[in-house]
């Protein structure tokens, strides 16, 4: 159903083509045209209208989850531009090492938007949070998206938006594709099991989580859990107490891939002696070898994956994991992923 209505978005910003003068073709199933006509028109996830001329041929990103986007869908080489701290980026070392070299446009706390624009590029693409940036861009004539893939609805809408306006429509539906086939996988083998409750701890604060309005809630009702925190509607992090946590009492614990503290951290706290995860020794944390899983990156649907295993691991095998590692990686960003083992 996600697949279908994230689809459906690309009908209705399609739409203004034959006002504008494009001439996407769109036909009766809800993939994504092969190809464009431009000028476009688009509308990006803060609801702005933005027209875009020509295909854009230079790109920047100021945030790492759209740059993971460009590189799957095949754009990084139209980069000019990237987000500070590119050089932390184990996925632009091992996808896309040329990216680390590109000049800096700062963070969404301190985005350098004279940088930007002397780059002179076609295309932008920036978080929600940089509204004002945008609009001084676009006042200097360049095309800006603004992004904010805060669930896996919104991540495959923001997929779908980049192709669109870059006219890589059939990587689109390849990328959005495989996450359907595992999304079907995984409801399929662990139908008629039971969900446990997990908690999902934050990278500096254990006792930081994620609400159910964020990306991670999605990611571990994709895997067959329900997240202990799901009563939480902030769309932010947000801290609770030990007393809190132990009133939830969740059958796993999961620490974020990039935690400052370990498994072994929180199975010897004593505050959590009386915690069902910690007693069962159910404790673990989310791969980061190329990326962190748990974040709203193309990528991400390899972390439902895996937390799959770990909650259900008769229905969702080591083997089927390891190969949907693999594929990803392969097929998407063009190295050969090396499955790291869940320590708890």
């Amino acid at each position: 159903m996600k697949r279908i209505l994230s689809m459906l978005l690309v009908l209705v910003m399609l739409t203004a083509l034959a006002a504008c003068g494009g001439d996407a073709k769109t036909d009766d199933t809800s993939d994504l045209p092969a190809s464009v006509t431009y000028p476009i028109t688009v509308t990006d996830q803060a609801g702005r209208t933005v027209v875009i001329e020509e295909e854009p041929q230079t790109l920047v990103s100021g945030y790492y989850i759209s740059t993971s986007a460009l590189i799957a869908l095949e754009l990084d080489d139209r980069m000019v531009g990237i987000e500070a701290k590119a050089d932390k980026r184990s996925i632009y070392q091992l996808a896309s090492p040329e990216l680390i070299s590109l000049p800096s446009v700062g963070s969404a706390k301190e985005f350098d938007l004279e940088g930007c624009a002397a780059l002179n590029p076609d295309l932008v693409i920036l978080p929600m949070k940089l509204k004002d940036a945008a609009a001084t861009l676009e006042g200097l004539g360049i095309d800006v998206l603004l992004v904010n893939p805060e669930n896996q609805a919104l991540l495959e809408e923001m997929i779908t938006l980049i192709a669109t306006a870059a006219n890589k429509g059939s990587r689109a539906n390849e990328l959005l594709d495989f996450i359907a086939a595992c999304e079907a996988d995984l409801e399929k083998q662990i139908a008629g099991t039971e969900a446990p409750s997990v908690y999902l701890a934050g990278n500096s604060d254990f006792l930081s989580t994620a609400g159910n309005a964020m990306y991670q809630s999605d990611m571990i009702r994709l895997a067959g859990g329900v997240n202990a925190a799901a009563e939480i509607s902030d769309t932010y992090w947000v801290n609770i107490s030990y007393e809190q946590l132990l009133t939830w009492n969740p059958d796993y614990i999961i620490l974020a891939s990039d935690a400052s503290y370990t498994a072994a951290d929180v199975l010897a706290d004593p505050n959590l002696a009386d915690c069902k995860a910690v007693a069962a020794g159910n404790v673990y944390q989310m791969p980061g070898d190329a990326e962190a899983w748990d974040s709203p990156v193309p990528s991400g649907i390899l972390g439902s994956v895996w937390l799959a295993n770990i909650l259900h691991p008769e229905q969702v095998t080591e083997e089927y994991a390891a190969s949907q590692y693999h594929t990803f990686y392969d097929t998407f960003y063009g190295f050969a992923y090396q499955t790291g083992s869940a320590s708890n």
